[in-house]
């Protein structure tokens, strides 16, 4: 009797191990430094992915006031847009104030495609001078 309810312990450790694996994970972008001037977010996802499909990144940034410089959030189109911090064909997620609070949330659903996130304040300062972008690939999650 014993023996079946330590296997039936191992089978229900290995099942709740495999569903955490296939939950989506909510990351704030920077974590408790969250989403500023002067950190560098491209290391921080180095070393915080791989991201995976249905993972929320939640961008958290003060609104701005006197103590408190512009941030926005930005999708690039493309490489050579994120390397150049060109952005002209970008797309606004969060303005300067949808960062406060509980802060932005973006769920990754592209498949394999590079997303390319920037700072598009002080016309392009914060992203090129200030380190404000990164990229994620969507990684499929284990089912």
């Amino acid at each position: 009797m014993a023996f079946s309810y330590a296997k039936f312990l191992v089978l229900l450790a290995a099942a709740a191990s495999m569903l955490a694996a296939s939950q989506a994970a909510t990351v704030v972008v920077g974590g408790s430094e969250h989403w500023r001037y002067g950190f560098n977010y491209t290391d921080w996802a180095l070393q915080h992915g791989p991201f995976y499909q249905n993972d929320k990144l939640v961008f958290k940034y003060d609104p701005p006031s006197e103590n408190s410089p512009p941030h926005t959030v930005y999708l690039l189109p493309n490489l050579g847009s994120f390397i150049n911090c060109d952005f002209r064909s970008a797309q606004l997620l969060a303005n300067v104030t949808q960062g406060s609070g509980d802060g932005f949330g973006f769920v990754l659903t592209n498949n394999w495609r590079p997303l390319y996130f920037a700072c598009g304040e002080e016309d392009g300062k914060n992203c090129k001078e200030g380190l404000m972008k990164f990229f994620a690939v969507p990684l499929p999650r284990r089912s």
